[in-house]
């Protein structure tokens, strides 16, 4: 066994170590994934090995093998513990990195970004958000990419299927560094045991949105995303947020972002979690201020909360379901309910059955999935009856795109409106960020400064600023409120402290604000006034995600179940000048439920990188619009028309709307 100790550069090269390092203790200090269910047949679990041990020498197998074999055992996969690097997995400055192409280097950093401890929900797991939203199956192919990327040059493209790196491939400057594609099953082999099964075989993975495609930074991109949906919210409501109460669960991954967000918008938030470590390294980071394990002293605070109108943020250590049903039976008015546990993983650790605490669900989950599936479906039903019971005195619920509804309905619920094919309650895409956002072409744009300085992160905070107050004089009445949001999301910024790992930043535009505050970083990286910039986006977007209760719920001319955009926007970016780009089944709903595209792009301060931002930018938008517009959404064809006003080489086909008097007298 080895015992050097090698640099970050040196294990960086080495890839895959010919010598076996030390095995890694299990780190109990740490939120790891939940054990998997047996699903692998014993013909299976021997495949499953094969599969592991083909990273490694046949020296090694023997040893290997009993290793790996217990891991699944153990924990339904192999994640190869003993390969988990040494160094400090944290987003490093882009010149820390031992790569020959600067573009390979940023992926690096984005990767490692996307591992960091204090980002990722199960870092030894290498799973990002969502309970199950993976950059890598194991950490052999951890190891083996990073080590590819060392080696790349600019005319090459590593090609990564489900975590694997395929290899390098010769290609060319202009194509992408890395193409990845993640989950990409054939439809009839696309249900969520599918999932479990090939995921514990090593050949597919769940790469959810932003974690399989290196853009996740953190729970700064929902922050942004959920304090417009929720300033939305109260504006349907006619209610300020001011002493006003939002209720919604979940802290781990993605969703710790509600409580931030809800500090930003300004009203009452209490969150509800059962897991005691993703609550309170919420709490520890600063994303939530308060934290309460006594249900009536919860009630209490809230009461005190909405008489001195205080704008606070509580975590509640325990299920939602107690907590809806307490403020019930306390007369508390719930303004604004929603749910962001990861229900598109409903029956491994996406939602916990109400009465049963997080250990000894997690112990039922992997030795009786049946009778833990039973018990999540009947809380559930629960969790929707008492849902009810507040809507009918007024409170808002809205689908936060995590499947809820659509897993309610499936355990039975009375979730259903009356026509029996729509739910009772909308998607917040549906009735907010679609009509008001996503058809305009307004979405979660964002960027990493690669030097990993504060410094140049509020350059380019002053920057966008100065961007979208200038667009905003010329902008028409429609998107005027738009604007709004963002200029006074991005001058806030800095004093909401939302960096948790790079230095990032989100905000919502459209394409011309993206092309312009994109070309604006460029040129000061030209000038030396600003290190690299990463550019990216969510996947939760105008164009890159097909998903028929979630991104594209507010689509009525049937085309919500096609997968046509997402495939376009990664085929057209691919050619039009982004750095990586990235195609997952799966996502914030559910395996089989969506198809997510993504993207990463490089700016160096070229003028070859001004010509691919405005080329791409400008298609990844407006292909999403385009669509929008086709499925007669009025936003939309608002949106593309004026689209093809400013660029005449764009010619879109514009839907003709059928009187419905016609249609009422067939």
């Amino acid at each position: 066994m080895s015992t050097r100790h090698l640099t970050f550069e040196d294990e960086i090269l080495e890839g895959i170590p010919d010598t076996l390092p030390p095995v890694r203790p299990y780190d109990d200090s740490y939120n790891h994934a939940p054990k998997r269910k047996s699903i692998l047949s014993s013909e299976d679990l021997k495949l499953a090995l094969k599969n592991a041990l083909r990273y490694f020498d046949k020296k090694h197998h023997e040893i290997l093998i009993k290793e790996f074999n217990t891991e699944l055992y153990t924990y339904g996969r192999i994640y190869m513990y003993r390969f988990r690097p040494t160094h400090k997995i944290v987003a490093r400055p882009i010149d820390a990195y031992p790569a020959k192409s600067k573009q390979a280097a940023a992926i690096m950093l984005m990767i490692q970004n996307n591992l960091d401890d204090a980002i990722a929900q199960h870092p030894h797991e290498l799973i990002t958000y969502g309970g199950n939203g993976s950059v890598f199956s194991n950490w052999a192919q951890y190891r083996l990419t990073m080590q590819y990327l060392a080696q790349m040059s600019d005319t090459q493209t590593l090609v990564m299927y489900s975590g694997h790196p395929m290899g390098l491939f010769p290609s060319h400057a202009e194509a992408p560094r890395v193409v990845v594609t993640n989950g990409m099953m054939i439809p009839n082999y696309s249900k969520p045991d599918d999932w479990e099964r090939f995921n514990a075989l090593g050949v597919s993975q769940y790469g959810q949105m932003t974690a399989g495609s290196y853009m996740y930074i953190g729970p700064q991109g929902i922050v942004h995303g959920t304090t417009i949906t929720v300033l939305n919210a109260f504006r349907k409501l006619n209610k300020p947020p001011l002493g006003h109460l939002f209720l919604t669960a979940g802290l781990g991954g993605m969703s710790g972002a509600q409580p931030k967000a809800g500090n930003i918008a300004g009203c009452i938030t209490v969150c509800a979690e059962i897991n005691e470590k993703a609550l309170y390294t919420r709490h520890s980071q600063g994303w939530v201020d308060e934290v309460f394990t006594d249900l009536d002293a919860l009630i209490d605070r809230v009461h005190k909360a909405k008489h001195n109108k205080d704008v606070v943020s509580i975590a509640y250590l325990g299920n939602v379901i107690d907590v809806w049903e307490g403020f019930y039976d306390a007369n508390i008015h719930v303004d604004l309910g929603s749910d962001q546990t990861s229900l598109h993983n409903p029956w491994a650790g996406g939602y916990y059955p109400v009465g049963m605490d997080y250990e000894t669900a997690n112990n039922l989950m992997g030795s009786d999935p049946e009778l833990f599936k039973e018990k999540v479906k009947a809380s559930l039903r629960r969790h929707a009856a008492i849902v009810q019971k507040h809507t009918d005195k007024g409170t808002y619920f809205f689908d936060y795109g995590n499947a809820f509804l659509l897993e309610a309905s499936r355990a039975g619920a009375d979730i259903m409106a009356e026509n029996g094919t729509d739910f009772k309650y909308p998607s917040y895409v549906q009735d907010i960020m679609g009509p008001m956002c996503f058809d305009y072409g307004f979405g979660p744009f964002r960027w990493v400064c690669a030097s990993g300085r504060a410094e140049d992160l509020a350059k380019t905070d002053a920057i966008a600023c100065e961007v979208l107050e200038a667009l905003k004089k010329d902008s028409p009445k429609e998107i005027q409120q738009q604007m709004n949001d963002n200029i006074q999301w991005i001058k806030g910024a800095q004093d909401h402290q939302l960096v948790v790992g790079s230095q990032a930043r989100i905000l919502y535009a459209d394409a011309e604000g993206r092309m312009k505050i994109a070309e604006a970083f460029n040129t000061a990286i030209a000038n030396n006034a600003l290190g690299t910039v990463i550019l990216g986006r969510d996947h939760h977007d105008v164009s890159g995600t097909d998903s028929p209760y979630r991104e594209t719920s507010n689509i009525y001319d049937g085309s919500k179940f096609t997968a046509d955009m997402a495939i376009q926007n990664v085929i057209g970016d691919s050619f039009r000048g982004a750095t990586w780009v990235s195609i997952h089944n799966g996502g914030g709903v559910g395996w089989g439920e969506v198809i997510n595209g993504g993207f990463g792009m490089v700016l160096d301060g070229s003028k070859e990188a001004e010509r691919r931002l405005k080329s791409m930018l400008f298609w990844d938008v407006n292909n999403g619009i385009a669509r929008r517009n086709w499925a007669r959404n009025e936003g939309a064809t608002f949106a593309i028309k004026r689209a093809m006003e400013s660029e005449p080489l764009l010619k879109v086909t514009l839907p003709n709307n059928v009187d419905q008097t016609l249609l009422d007298n067939l």
